[in-house]
This record gives C-alpha cells, sequence and structure tokens, in this order.
C-alpha cells in the first residue's frame, strides 16, 4: 500500500500490476513531501511536469503540453495516474497529445469536441489494451458476454489486459462492478510479443481514431481480476452487461476539458 497525499493504492490488484514498480516509487515520494509533479519527473518522460499554476490562463491544456513540453500537474490521484502512462506509454500519449493539438489549431475550442478529439478524450481517459486469442476477440466485438467470460474462460489465461486511460486506473483504486474500459479493438490486434506503446503510437491518426476502433470491455469481468466473477451469475447484470444492439456502457466520470485553470 503507498499512501500520502495520495491516498492508499492496492498495488497487487491485476489492474494496477503493470503500473506497481514506478508507482510505489513515485507514490513513496509524495508521501515523503516531495511535490507530486517533481516525483513524476524522475521517471524520465518525454515531458516535464510542472505545477497547475504554470498553464497560463485560457490556454488549452494540450495546446500548452505540446508548445512547451510541459505537462501541468494538479495534486492528487488523476494527474498521478496520467504521469505514470506518460512513462509507460511515452510514444503512445505524445502522438495523442500532437493529434488533440492539430485539432484545436485547426479548429479552435469548441463548445463540443469533434470526432477526433472526443475519441481521444475516450482514449486517453479510459482506453485498454488486449492481447487475446483470436476467439476471445469476436467474443468481445459481438458483445457475447457469456462466451466471453464464461464458455471461454480457459482462455483468459493466455491474455493480457493493460489499462490505458488514467481517469479509470483512478477510478480502480475503489473498483466497483460497472467500471468499463474502451478496448482498441482492429484486425491487427496487439500480440504478445509487441511492444505495446509502438503499436499503439503508429495507430493514432486522426483518420483510425475518428472511426472510433473501441469496444467496451467491464474490466472487473474479466477472469482473475475480481473474485466475485467466480460465480457466473454476475455476469447477468444486464445494466453492466448489455447486449449489442443497447447503447455502450459508458463510466460515470466526466472527462477533463481541454483547458484547466
Amino acid at each position: 500500500m503507498a499512501g500520502g497525499g495520495l491516498g492508499p493504492v492496492d498495488w497487487a490488484q491485476p489492474w494496477f500490476v503493470p503500473w506497481r514498480e514506478p508507482g510505489e516509487a513515485i507514490a513513496a515520494h509524495v508521501a515523503a513531501g516531495v511535490p507530486q509533479h517533481e516525483a513524476l519527473n524522475a521517471g524520465g518522460a518525454p515531458v516535464r511536469f510542472v505545477p497547475q499554476e504554470r498553464l497560463p490562463a485560457g490556454m488549452p491544456y494540450e495546446r500548452f503540453i505540446f508548445e512547451t513540453g510541459q505537462c501541468p500537474v494538479r495534486p492528487g490521484l488523476h494527474d498521478f495516474f496520467n504521469g505514470l502512462v506518460w512513462l509507460r506509454f511515452p510514444r503512445a500519449k505524445a502522438a495523442l497529445n500532437r493529434l488533440q493539438a492539430a485539432e484545436i489549431a485547426r479548429d479552435g475550442i469548441r463548445a463540443r469536441r469533434g470526432p477526433v478529439r472526443d475519441a481521444i478524450t475516450v482514449f486517453d481517459e479510459n482506453g485498454a489494451l488486449l492481447q487475446a486469442p483470436p476467439a476471445l476477440w469476436q467474443a468481445l466485438r459481438e458483445r457475447a458476454w457469456r462466451r466471453l467470460f464464461v464458455e471461454l474462460r480457459p482462455l483468459w489465461r493466455e491474455a493480457r489486459l493493460q489499462v490505458f486511460g488514467h481517469a479509470l486506473l483512478e477510478q480502480l483504486v475503489s473498483p466497483r462492478k460497472g467500471l468499463t474500459a474502451h478496448v482498441w479493438c482492429e484486425d491487427a490486434a496487439l500480440d504478445s510479443g509487441a511492444d505495446a506503446d509502438a503499436w499503439l503510437a503508429a495507430r493514432c491518426t486522426s483518420q483510425a481514431l475518428a472511426a472510433k476502433p473501441f469496444t467496451p470491455l467491464p474490466v472487473l469481468g474479466v477472469p482473475g481480476w475480481w473474485a466475485e466473477n467466480e460465480n457466473f451469475s454476475f455476469y447477468d447484470d444486464s445494466l453492466v452487461f448489455r447486449p449489442r444492439k443497447t447503447p455502450e456502457p459508458t463510466t460515470t466520470r466526466t472527462f477533463a476539458g481541454s483547458s484547466r485553470s
């Protein structure tokens, strides 16, 4: 467990295991009184983390990062996990930021995001990557939840799910059944030998994101991730495990805006 200003994080949970080594170290520095942005800077990200106050009033957050190479940080878990994602996925985060900045330069800040910025925000906040056998991919695309999680359950031993979205990581500190990732789902699925950062960065184009190549995955349904799903009645909740014809599940978090003051 890590404490201090960030509060407790159970790094033994399966969704946090890939983040444990840098996360525990940085959280320990914050607990010892090091400002959060300084603690994150020790990780060697391609951006420099700075206090939130460095962001000029009215300046779009994504544009500021792109133009200055500095990422404003507010104390707390949300920006802590965003910093960890910058450390683990530097090329993908830079690619997403570059696209955000280009969209803002072209269209400015509107009351509603366009399709590319909307897709970037969804994935940046709530995305995930999956390495899995083809049968699991097919069931996931079809949202055939019973087949995905019960009939094909043994195949999950060959799968690996990596949460990318920092808002979802923050929410998983206090897990609840309805938390849902948006998995990047395409024919060229990520395989076990791939560099996930390079794979994702290569696919971060305006065309790909405008098509929203995501499919929802209720993460606590993943075998081995949550003890309650050992009872298969867990998957009978149609408010979480929705069939394909209904609107996609969403999380309760409001996505961060384009400028922060």
